[in-house]
């Protein structure tokens, strides 16, 4: 063995994994497999720290493959809908240009050729950190099969009343152009100001006073005995002079304010509620490029809101209706990906009616179908589903597969398009202003986004283009501009890589039949709600099974504030650095020594460097091993028919099988920290610091206990080690399959490759 363990041998040896066909499972029905679907990366972005913690799949698919179970990890790659336009168009802004200069279909051809650029170095950096999962089987997210599949689980659901479009409120991004889900809203203390305005017969509180254009109401708590005399009238809107109703409303909360609250419907989530619960009137005052409309006074039109509440703050203080202004922070919607705060906005989408889905969902997991590691994120998965509302699937992006929609132009002339002209010039308006100047096919190939009432008729088929509109006859037809949300492909994931067939379930493919349901889902908590709860209500819709046994929740990758890491904080670790400074098993063990499930936890260089010293004293200790027995050669590595007196070998032995059997128990519990502390403090400890010291004493007649037959301890050194090297190899592959190969060729050994041993049991000595 050279003196030193050097990583460099590292994608030779993965190679060697590949080539052997060791990660590509044979179905085999008189055994029960193991299988795993990995939490596709996106495929636009190289992978981060958070990604490499996919070494918690790989230590149970590698201990399973020692187990002889046959053992699946099936890759793939999502194409991130909303994650990966706003990336591309970050690109697009660094080169002086926009999603506006391009038609959709050539936007959808430029992202298309950059995410196969990054999806490519995807597989190289799972590769590169040891990640064993079956290529063979990899699928990536806009596949036509896997597309095509998406089409018709949609047309399933349509065909069973659970898909519908409406106008509700959403929290909208004109910054990114699309609506987001509540999901991935994120809240933020915004310091600002409440106003105080004078509404005729009363004063209200807000902290938006530029949305009073489009009030509809004032609304009061009917049992603040204040306001009940003025319930049922009628005051004239400030600046607008329109006359809006007061009324009763019991979430008023009395103590806000001045305990009166205007009603703005089309632009804030509570007053939506208030106004369909009381048949208000909606009057949309903002559009979806974030500026004021034709239904605000002229004087107000064409601003952004917070132009327009200069503006509205100018005109009410002017005339005397400002009564005071207090200091007031408050929590403020943002987008996920911009940071830029969003407009709730009243915009007609498609959604996804849930609580029939949530229902047999909720009862897989009261009844253990599906279980909770660790157990408390079991009531956290309830809590939410049984509050569930319906999901809005829309997005207004380009990049993704489109919603299977077709509507009529002729039917529908007031439908708003927005497309490029020939000399690709943005064209904003409504079809009947538009169709005397621009021809169909013009409008179409230009098309970049669409807006259809929401009383639209529609036909959806997912089968084929439809060619004619079925009651008309016309061939004006434009399919729905807008997309599916990601989570809506990826919920559908386990089925649709696996080889499930929507048309026939009966036709699904052998593997779907064998893996499904799968064994674990390994995930961050984060998505529980996003990504597994979907999987698992989208299971059982399809196919009456849960797509996965057990939900492993891992733990959460954070700098040393504590905060989450990301690109835009600047506080990334790239995991590949690390690995070739430390070489990849320093890395790996350092992502899973001691950590407590579920928790947050730092990774420093410090930590990954002090593992990479534990990888040398492996490395050292086989040295020292192979050392002794190229000094004895004759002498086996097999323990049968040995006698064990020694009190040393006796005691390393005793607490081998200690480790065998925690370790077993650890992994099988998923308490990989636990696992990787105590076969760290075994090998370093005991092994090498008591064992294999009294070892060398033993072995060397100068000293006063060195004696004949010292090469009885060889036998022991070798079951130790090579032990050892089975209970590590999960966790850090590389050195121990690098050792393993030396021993092989020195020993004979039958075993080819270390990941396809046999796990260790329990010696008998």
């Amino acid at each position: 063995m050279d003196k030193s363990y050097s990583s460099a041998t590292e994608a030779d040896i993965y190679r060697s994994w590949e080539k052997s066909g060791a990660f590509t499972p044979k179905i085999d029905k008189s055994k029960t497999p193991f299988s795993i679907v990995l939490p596709l990366p996106n495929a636009s972005d190289p992978m981060h720290m958070g990604h490499a913690l996919f070494t918690i799949q790989d230590i149970l698919v590698r201990y399973h493959r020692m187990l002889g179970d046959p053992t699946l990890w099936l890759p793939g790659a999502d194409h991130a809908g909303i994650e990966t336009q706003f990336v591309f168009e970050k690109k697009l802004q660094k080169e002086g240009k926009s999603r506006f200069d391009y038609d959709r279909q050539t936007l959808y051809k430029m992202i298309w050729d950059f995410v196969e650029e990054n999806r490519i170095l995807n597989q190289f950096q799972m590769k590169k950190l040891g990640f064993s999962m079956d290529w063979t089987r990899y699928h990536y997210s806009l596949e036509p099969k896997i597309v095509d599949n998406v089409l018709l689980t949609f047309k399933k659901l349509y065909d069973d009343g659970l898909i519908y479009r409406d106008e509700k409120i959403v929290n909208y991004c004109t910054h990114c152009g699309t609506a987001f889900s509540n999901l991935e809203v994120v809240h933020k203390t915004v310091y600002s100001h409440l106003w105080y305005i004078k509404y005729g017969l009363l004063t209200v509180a807000t902290t938006r006073p530029e949305t009073m254009l489009g009030d509809t109401a004032i609304a009061v708590n009917p049992k603040d005995k204040r306001y009940k005399n003025l319930i049922g009238k009628k005051i004239l809107l400030p600046l607008v002079n329109r006359e809006i109703p007061i009324i009763g409303e019991e979430s008023i909360d009395i103590k806000f304010g001045t305990g009166a609250v205007k009603v703005t419907p089309s632009h804030s989530p509570e007053d939506y509620d208030i106004a369909k619960k009381h048949n208000l009137e909606f009057i949309r005052i903002f559009d979806y490029d974030g500026k004021s409309n034709l239904n605000v006074p002229e004087k107000y039109r064409g601003y952004f809101p917070s132009q327009v509440r200069q503006m509205v703050i100018d005109d009410l203080t002017a005339v005397g209706l400002i009564e005071k202004i207090e200091d007031y922070s408050h929590e403020v919607g943002h987008c996920y990906r911009c940071g830029c705060p969003l407009e709730p906005i009243t915009a007609p989408q498609w959604y996804l009616r849930i609580a029939p889905l949530a229902k047999p969902a909720i009862e897989a997991a009261q009844n253990g179908d599906v279980k909770f590691f660790p157990s408390r994120f079991k009531k956290a998965y309830l809590t939410w589903m049984e509050s569930i509302r319906d999901w809005n699937i829309s997005r207004q992006i380009v990049w993704g597969p489109r919603i299977p929609a077709w509507y009529c132009l002729d039917c529908h002339p007031d439908i708003k398009l927005n497309f490029l002209d020939k000399n690709k010039n943005i064209v904003t308006g409504f079809y009947k202003d538009l169709k005397d100047k621009y021809s169909f096919e013009e409008i179409k190939n230009g098309l970049q986004s669409l807006i259809a009432p929401v009383d639209a008729k529609y036909i959806v088929d997912c089968s084929s283009k439809i060619e004619n509109c079925p009651n008309c006859h016309s061939t004006s037809l434009l399919q729905e501009t807008d997309t599916f949300d990601t989570w809506f492909l990826s919920g559908q994931w386990p089925l649709n890589t696996l080889g499930f067939n929507p048309k026939d379930p009966s036709k699904s493919s052998p593997d779907f039949a064998y893996f499904y349901p799968t064994s674990v889902m390994d995930t961050l908590w984060d998505i529980l709600f996003f990504w597994v709860a979907r999987m698992i209500m989208f299971g059982l819709y399809l196919t009456k099974e849960v797509p996965f046994k057990t939900v492993h929740l891992h733990s959460r990758v954070v700098d040393a504030k504590g905060q989450k890491m990301s690109k835009s904080k600047g506080n990334v670790i790239d995991p590949l650095v690390m690995t070739e400074k430390y070489g990849t098993d320093a890395l790996r063990m350092s992502l899973v020594y001691g950590i407590a499930p579920a928790s947050d936890f730092v990774v420093s260089e410090d930590k990954i460097r002090a593992q990479r010293n534990f990888v040398n004293k492996i490395w050292n200790a086989s040295r020292f091993v192979l050392m002794v027995v190229d000094k004895f050669p004759k002498v086996g590595a097999s323990l049968a028919g040995a006698q064990i007196t020694n009190p040393d070998d006796i005691s390393i032995l005793t607490n081998l099988n200690k480790i065998i059997t925690s370790t077993t128990s650890d992994i099988n519990r998923y308490h990989f920290g636990q696992a990787s502390e105590n076969l760290y403090q075994f090998f370093w400890h005991d092994f090498c610091d008591i064992y294999i010291e009294k070892a060398k004493d033993r072995l060397d007649p100068s000293k006063p206990t060195g004696e004949v037959g010292e090469e009885d301890v060889v036998p022991v050194l070798l079951a130790v080690l090579i032990t050892s090297l089975k209970l590590l190899h999960p966790f850090i592959p590389f050195v121990t399959e690098s050792v393993y190969q030396i021993l092989r060729e020195k020993l004979n050994l039958d075993e080819a490759q270390l990941i396809t041993a046999s796990w260790p049991e329990v010696l008998s000595f």
